[in-house]
């Protein structure tokens, strides 16, 4: 029989509570993608860049009213894309690559706990993208309109549906394969997601089939309260559930680890 010494310190082996493992390996990966230079590019310096440059300068007819008021949701639904798909994707992709997904595996942090703790870490990038990108916009005489509520739903659906693209491209592809494919699908859906340039500038056949992309639903749907002060989105709101529901299924079924 062992006693313990008053002041001394019995030894606890065992991993910690799950919930501590998840915000400390949260914390990690929000510290790996604030840290990492071509992240910040794409979800800091290009946002804003466009944000700034096409609302100063008239180089795209976006219809009546101030630029901004129609720049600001599609740069916001950009910077949304940019951290969930395009920057999940590339980061995830070479921790594959790398073996660091397969090592965090066999880590008493279940596989679920490092997909919430990747969560987390783009929820609270896109909140500082999306302050950061707030203020320079009411900075350019930005003002909005509508529910709140409408903005929060469309954000976290859109967040949901780009994360699950993301992790099922950097889950099924090698890491410079996805590297080239996500850059790429960034630009097109930068050019025809009706972040910059007006839908209603394509032809209606055209117009009928990026309405459904998921870049498209969330900037329109942004565009919608925002600008015009509509009310609840649902369409918008629908294309992105449709998305979220077949991209995190389709990422869970065929994410491979190695």
């Amino acid at each position: 029989m062992t006693t313990t010494v008053p002041g001394t310190y019995t030894p606890r082996p065992g991993a910690a509570p799950l919930p501590r493992m998840i915000a400390a390996q949260a914390a990690l990966e929000t510290r790996m993608l604030l840290r990492n230079g071509e992240q910040l590019l794409l979800t800091v310096v290009i946002p804003t860049l466009l944000l700034v440059l096409f609302s100063s300068v008239d180089i795209v007819d976006t219809g009546e009213g101030k630029s901004v008021d129609f720049l600001t949701p599609g740069i916001l639904a950009l910077a949304v894309m940019s951290t969930a798909f395009t920057g999940q994707a590339i980061g995830t992709g070479f921790e594959r690559r790398y073996g660091v997904l397969k090592r965090l595996a066999s880590s008493p942090l279940p596989r679920w706990g490092l997909m919430t703790a990747k969560t987390a870490a783009v929820l609270v990038t896109e909140i500082l993208q999306i302050i950061l990108l707030t203020a320079i916009a009411f900075a350019l005489g930005w003002s909005p309109h509508g529910n709140p509520l409408a903005v929060f739903l469309l954000l976290i659906l859109g967040t949901a549906a780009f994360s699950g693209l993301g992790l099922l491209m950097a889950g099924t592809l090698k890491a410079e394969a996805t590297l080239a494919a996500a850059n790429l699908v960034f630009l097109l859906l930068l050019v025809g997601g009706g972040v910059i340039v007006p839908m209603d500038k394509y032809p209606s056949g055209v117009q009928d089939v990026l309405g459904l992309l998921p870049i498209s639903a969330l900037s329109d749907g942004l565009r919608d309260v925002l600008q015009h002060g509509a009310g609840m989105p649902w369409g918008d709101l629908g294309i992105l559930g449709v998305w979220a529901v077949v991209g995190l299924a389709a990422a869970g079924k065929f994410f491979r680890w190695e």
